[in-house]
């Protein structure tokens, strides 16, 4: 771990590192898309995710830039079901659908309880419905929400680490404990779950973060969780930026993610993808960067080992990893 593990971390803080917002319409998500996804079934089919807007989240997590498409208050209610419903008539159909608000779905100033009717009502063509929520906020509002669905709803957590000194250096207001205490809510009651895991999060080294990486699958799915999501942690909302510089975070390398991916799978407990958005930036190689983002895509999909890629470069980014 870092030498500086011991600095200060808050919401203070954490939100004096920031830049500017985006300017946003709270009629309208500020982004979606459709990718295939391997579903719990081992089908590959089209996911519809939509981004909406809404209110920050209420933890401020050191790592988190998902506050640049927040708004400083809530939504007016309606505005979540009028955005669902305007992405909803632009996007092609799709089977499941991801609804991610940049915080808890479950929070009452992100998303009133009043709205769920309607957005239940706009859903009932997908057979699934994921969402996100902190641990702290699963509860009764997940079974009323759910008992409103044609779909099999799906709650995303966010883990992060189970390292309990970096975990708390996150800011995110929880233990794994907690975790494990909404997984099994989850479970009891017939929901299904994945988990959000960080890759080399501030504080560690490269080898460090592999290693914590597959301890906190490990815990993910001994909690009952059936999908892991590992995404390797970067810089550009402030905080995350100032810890580069002060030598508390250094970007993972690809080759990293790659072996956390390959663990995953071969534990044969559930789904794990690899988050292969903006890659770029973990890769020290051009030669071999469009093969490595192709194996993980595929292993993503097909959940199974794929050949390995041989390049130049694994000797150099061993050297680094090593060292780091």
């Amino acid at each position: 771990m870092s030498k500086d593990h011991k600095a200060v971390i808050n919401n203070s803080w954490i939100v004096s590192q920031r830049g500017n917002r985006n300017e946003l319409d709270p009629r309208r998500p500020y982004a979606y898309l459709v990718e295939k996804e391997r579903n719990a079934s081992g089908k590959i089919e089209e996911t519809a995710i939509i981004f909406l807007t809404n209110k920050e989240c209420s933890f401020t997590c050191l790592m988190c830039d998902l506050w640049k498409n927040t708004t400083e208050v809530s939504v007016p209610e309606g505005s979540i079901p009028t955005q669902i419903e305007w992405a909803l008539s632009k996007m092609p159909r799709a089977k499941h659908l991801k609804l991610y608000n940049s915080g808890s779905f479950f929070d009452e100033r992100a998303i009133p309880e009043k709205d769920y009717a309607k957005i239940a009502s706009l859903v009932e063509h997908f057979e699934t419905v994921i969402v996100e929520a902190h641990p702290r906020l699963i509860g009764e509002k997940c079974l009323r929400f759910r008992n409103m669905l044609k779909p099999e709803l799906e709650v995303a957590i966010g883990l992060e680490t189970v390292h309990p000194e970096v975990l708390q250096k996150l800011n995110k207001q929880m233990t794994p404990e907690d975790f494990k205490k909404g997984v099994n809510f989850l479970s009891v009651n017939n929901i299904r779950s994945r988990a959000f895991i960080l890759l080399r999060p501030p504080f560690m080294s490269e080898s460090e973060g592999v290693y914590w990486a597959k301890r906190s699958l490990d815990f993910a799915f001994q909690s009952g969780i059936e999908c892991c999501i590992v995404i390797p942690v970067r810089p550009g909302n402030g905080a995350m930026d100032s810890l580069m510089k002060n030598g508390n975070f250094s970007l993972p390398n690809i080759l990293s993610l790659e072996e956390v991916l390959e663990y995953g799978i071969s534990l044969g407990q559930g789904r794990v993808f690899a988050d292969v958005w903006d890659l770029k930036l973990f890769s020290t190689c051009g030669s071999c960067f469009d093969e490595r983002v192709k194996r993980l895509t595929q292993m993503n999909l097909q959940q199974k080992m794929m050949p390995q890629v041989n390049c130049n470069c694994d000797f150099h980014n061993a050297s680094i990893t090593e060292s780091a």
